[in-house]
C-alpha cells in the first residue's frame, strides 16, 4: 500500500502547489461552476443572475427578459454540487472552490497504478505512469481549475478499468461501470458518449462469444471467455439512470428537454464558431447542409486535426506520442485495454463529427483527460519494448537498468513540461485577471450598486470578480445588442480589448452611439494602443444623463 498512498501525497502535493500558484478560476466554464456552487450555498438553488450564452435562454431574448434564470442548461452540474458544500463551510474563496477538485484528481494516481498492476503490468510501469499521473505534465494548470478536469481524470479512467474488469468475468465490476458512467455525464455531457462506448464494449463481446461458439475466429484472441452477463449490463444501465434520471427530470420540467442546447440545434449546427453566441443566426439542418460537403468536410477534419493536437500536447505532452504509439500497438489485443480503444475512437469521432467547431476552444481536452490514465501506462510499456528492442542489438546492455534509466528520464521530461507549460498558461490567464480586479476595486469605489446590470464578453465572470449580474453581448450587430442592453435593463458596458464582440470594437476605437457613455474608466495597455477594458455607462431611457 506505500506505493499508491505516496502516488495520491505526491499528487495531492503537486495540486496544492498550483493551487497556491493560481487559485481563482480563468475562463467561462470554471467561473460558471463556481458562481452556481456559490448560488446553491447562499440557498438559491439551481439559478444565476446572470446569463453567460443565450443558447441557455433559447438562443434569442427572451418576453420578459428576467433574472435571475434557470442555471445549467449547457453544463452539467456535478462540479457545483461538490463545491457547494465547501463555500457554506469555508466562504466563497476560491480555496473551497478548488478543494474539491484537488482531493479528487489526486486520486488519479494511485488509481493509474492500480489499472496498471490489476493489467499485468510491470511495479516500474505502474509506479512511473503514476507518476504522470500525478503531476499530467502540460495539461497540469488545469487539473486544478473548478470545473471537471479534476472529475474526469480519475472517473473515466475508472469507468475504463471496471469495463475491462467486466470483459474478464466480473459483472459487478461491469455494472459499476454504469455507475460510475452515470456520475461522468452528470459532470459533462460526453460521459454519454462513453457510456454508448461500454455499450460497445459488450455489444462485441456478445458478437465474439456468439461467433467463438460456431468456430469463427472472434474480435480477440481469448475466444474461451464467458460474455459480460446480460444482468450485469441491465444493472449498469439502471445505476447509470439512478444517477442521470433524478437530473434529466428536472432538466424536462424547467427547459422541457434532457439537454436544451443540443435539442434547440445551437450547439450542433454552427456554421462557425461566432455563432454559439448569437442570436440572430437561425440554427438548422437545411442552412447547414447548406454550406456545401468542401466547407463541412474542411471543418470536420479541422476538428479531428485538432483532436490529435490537443491529445499529443495536452495529454501526451508531446514526448510520450511515439511510446503511446508502440505501447499500444503491442496491447491492441490486450482485454485490458480494449474499452479504451473503443473510447479513444468514439471520442476522436464525436471530436471530428459532432463538435469539430468547439475543438480549438478546449473541448476535446475535457474529453481526453479521462484518456491520460491508461495512455500513461501505455506510454511506459512502449518505453521498455523499445529500451529492450535496443539491448537486443547492444550487447553491453543491461536491460533492466536501461529501462529504469529511460523510463524515469521521459518521466522528468514530462514533469518539466509541467514546470514550462504551467507558468505560460498561468501568465496568461493573469493578464485576464488583473483588469478584472482593477475594475471590480473601481466599482466599489465609485459606489456602483451590487444589483447594477453589467454587459460584458463573460458575465459569469463578472459576476464572479464583481459579484454584480449581467447579460452576455451577442456576436451580433450594434442594434441587436442596444435591443439586449434595453430588455435586460443594463447600466454598464464593459469591453475587453483581447475578447470582444466584433460590434464592439469600434466603440473602444471611440465611435459610440448614443446609448453608450463615454468611458468612465479604462485599462490602459501596455503598447498605449487602444486600452486593455474600458467601462461604459448605458442609457436606456431618457431619464438616463450619464450618457450625454
Amino acid at each position: 500500500m506505500r506505493t499508491p498512498v505516496a502516488l495520491f501525497l505526491l499528487a495531492l502535493g503537486v495540486r496544492g502547489v498550483l493551487v497556491w500558484l493560481y487559485p481563482d478560476p480563468a475562463y467561462p466554464d470554471s467561473y460558471y461552476y463556481v458562481d452556481v456552487a456559490r448560488a446553491i450555498a447562499a440557498g438559491h438553488g439551481l439559478n444565476v443572475d446572470f446569463i453567460w450564452i443565450f443558447a441557455e435562454v433559447g438562443n434569442r431574448i427572451p418576453a420578459p427578459a428576467v433574472l435571475p434564470v434557470p442555471s445549467n442548461a449547457h453544463w452539467l452540474p456535478l462540479a457545483s454540487f461538490l463545491q457547494a458544500p465547501f463555500i457554506s463551510l469555508l466562504g466563497p474563496t476560491a480555496l473551497a472552490a478548488a478543494l474539491p477538485g484537488v482531493l479528487i484528481g489526486a486520486l488519479a494516481a494511485p488509481l493509474t497504478w492500480a489499472i496498471a498492476r490489476d493489467a499485468g503490468a510491470r511495479p516500474l510501469v505502474a509506479s512511473a505512469a503514476g507518476v504522470i499521473s500525478a503531476v499530467p505534465g502540460a495539461v497540469a494548470a488545469f487539473m486544478v481549475q473548478p470545473e471537471n478536469f479534476a472529475i474526469l481524470h480519475p472517473l473515466v479512467a475508472a469507468t475504463l478499468w471496471m469495463t475491462a474488469r467486466g470483459l474478464r468475468g466480473s459483472g459487478r465490476s461491469f455494472a459499476l461501470a454504469g455507475l460510475l458512467a452515470g456520475l461522468a455525464t452528470l459532470a459533462r455531457n460526453d460521459g454519454v458518449v462513453l457510456a454508448g462506448a461500454g455499450g460497445l464494449v459488450w455489444l462485441a463481446d456478445r458478437l465474439r462469444w456468439w461467433r467463438a461458439r460456431r468456430g469463427n475466429r472472434a474480435w480477440t484472441h481469448m475466444d474461451d471467455r464467458h460474455p459480460i452477463p446480460v444482468f450485469a449490463a441491465l444493472l449498469a444501465l439502471v445505476l447509470f439512470l439512478l444517477v442521470m434520471g433524478p437530473w434529466w427530470a428536472r432538466q424536462l420540467a424547467v427547459f422541457g428537454s434532457i439537454s436544451p442546447t443540443s435539442s434547440n440545434g445551437t450547439a450542433l449546427w454552427l456554421v462557425h464558431i461566432s455563432e454559439w453566441n448569437s442570436i440572430t443566426v437561425e440554427h438548422s439542418p437545411e442552412r447547414f447542409f447548406a454550406q456545401g460537403l468542401p466547407a463541412i468536410l474542411e471543418s470536420r477534419l479541422a476538428g479531428l486535426a485538432g483532436a490529435l493536437g490537443n491529445f499529443a500536447v495536452m495529454i501526451c505532452s508531446v514526448v510520450l506520442v511515439p511510446f503511446l504509439v508502440i505501447g499500444a500497438l503491442a496491447r491492441r489485443h490486450s482485454v485490458a485495454f480494449q474499452p479504451w480503444f473503443v473510447y479513444t475512437f468514439v471520442a476522436f469521432a464525436g471530436a471530428t463529427i459532432l463538435y469539430p467547431l468547439h475543438v480549438p476552444g478546449g473541448a476535446f481536452i475535457h474529453t481526453a483527460i479521462g484518456l491520460a490514465p491508461h495512455a500513461a501506462i501505455l506510454s511506459v510499456e512502449g518505453i521498455l519494448l523499445l529500451v529492450a528492442w535496443i539491448a537486443g542489438r547492444r550487447r553491453h546492455w543491461e536491460t533492466g537498468l536501461a529501462g529504469s534509466i529511460f523510463v524515469w528520464a521521459i518521466v522528468g521530461l514530462v514533469i518539466a513540461s509541467a514546470a514550462i507549460f504551467t507558468p505560460s498558461v498561468h501568465s496568461g490567464w493573469d493578464a485576464t485577471r488583473q483588469p478584472r480586479l482593477a475594475l471590480a476595486a473601481e466599482l466599489d469605489r465609485l459606489g456602483v450598486r451590487t444589483d447594477d446590470r453589467l454587459l460584458a464578453i463573460d458575465a459569469g465572470g463578472y459576476k464572479y470578480w464583481t459579484g454584480r449580474p449581467g447579460v452576455v453581448m451577442p456576436d451580433d450587430s450594434i442594434e441587436t445588442i442596444e435591443a439586449v442592453a434595453r430588455a435586460y435593463s443594463t447600466r454598464w458596458l464593459i469591453v475587453e480589448r483581447s475578447d470582444t464582440v466584433r460590434a464592439m470594437v469600434p466603440v473602444l476605437e471611440g465611435d459610440r452611439p448614443s446609448w453608450i457613455g463615454p468611458p468612465v474608466f479604462t485599462v490602459p495597455a501596455a503598447d498605449d494602443g487602444l486600452p486593455t477594458l474600458a467601462f461604459y455607462p448605458v442609457c436606456t431611457s431618457p431619464e438616463d444623463a450619464r450618457c450625454g
